[in-house]
Formats: C-alpha cells, sequence, structure tokens
C-alpha cells in the first residue's frame, strides 16, 4: 500500500471502542480527528502519551478536535488501560489491523536487535473535510501533544 500523504482522504474504519460500540472516522464528521497509533496498553511510552492527550483533550474539543488512540490490543485490555490510568480519549481496538494496515503504520521493527513486525507511533490530524492536513510518524513523546494541537488550532 503506498505511504499516505497530506491532502489525500483519510482512509474510513470502523473498529470496536473501549466501553463498547464502535468508533467510526463518519462519526466525527465536521469535526478534526486526532488519530494516533500506538503499539501497546500499558507500555511506559504508550501509557505516557495516552495520559498526555487525556490530560489536552478540553483543549483540543475547544479547538474543534476529537482524539481516538488505536492500537492492536482487545476491548478488554483498552478498558482495564483506560481505567487504570484514567485516560479520557476513546481508544480504538484494532486486532486485525483495518485501520493500521490502511494508515501504513504496520511496519518491521527492531529491538536489542531481535526484528518483528508492529505498530509505528504515528500521529494523523484529519481535517473536517476528511483530508489528511497532518502526518507525524515516529513519533517522540517530548512536545508531541502540543505540537499536536498547535497544528489543530491552525486548521
Amino acid at each position: 500500500m503506498p505511504e499516505l500523504k497530506t491532502g489525500q482522504k483519510a482512509p474510513s474504519f470502523e473498529l470496536l471502542r473501549d466501553g463498547g460500540g464502535t468508533l467510526k472516522l463518519s462519526d466525527f464528521g465536521g469535526k478534526a480527528v486526532v488519530l494516533y497509533f500506538y503499539p501497546q496498553d500499558d507500555t511506559e511510552t504508550c501509557t505516557a502519551e495516552a495520559i498526555e492527550f487525556s490530560k489536552a483533550r478540553s483543549d483540543f474539543e475547544r479547538a474543534g478536535a476529537v482524539i481516538v488512540g488505536v492500537s492492536p490490543d482487545s476491548v478488554r485490555k483498552h478498558d482495564r488501560f483506560k481505567t487504570k490510568h484514567k485516560l479520557t480519549v476513546d481508544l480504538g481496538a484494532d486486532e486485525e489491523r483495518k485501520a493500521i494496515e490502511p494508515y501504513g503504520v504496520w511496519a518491521e521493527k527492531t529491538m536489542f536487535g531481535r526484528k518483528y513486525m508492529g505498530v509505528v507511533r504515528s500521529t494523523f490530524l484529519i481535517a473536517p473535510d476528511g483530508t489528511i492536513a497532518r502526518i507525524w510518524r515516529n513519533v517522540r513523546l517530548r512536545g508531541h501533544v502540543e505540537e499536536v494541537l498547535a497544528a489543530v488550532k491552525a486548521l
């Protein structure tokens, strides 16, 4: 699959979500969507990222955006993760990689010399018209949430 670029229509998705029900890109029509992909619930960096986005949720809402975190974890794991860390962002369970693959974030990674396939931490800012306004790949957490919020405000 070719790599997504800014200006393209964002791939639609429908995922099971924390707390039951589904999350669909089409549910957020008229709002900007901050769609962030992360490798796994309850790991150090993934937890810190979810907490940072949760702390800034009201700022994103005032700017007209919703935040959706997606990982290949199950709904059950998301529910425990959300409760344990008092997260306020929506979490999509993508065990079958229905959004992960179209967004091009499933790739070969290396840790301690071992190669494996996994989610590359990435964030997509989807404009209210459904196009991709900004892409951050291989995200480093420091300052990331603030940078995404600034991009939302600039839409």
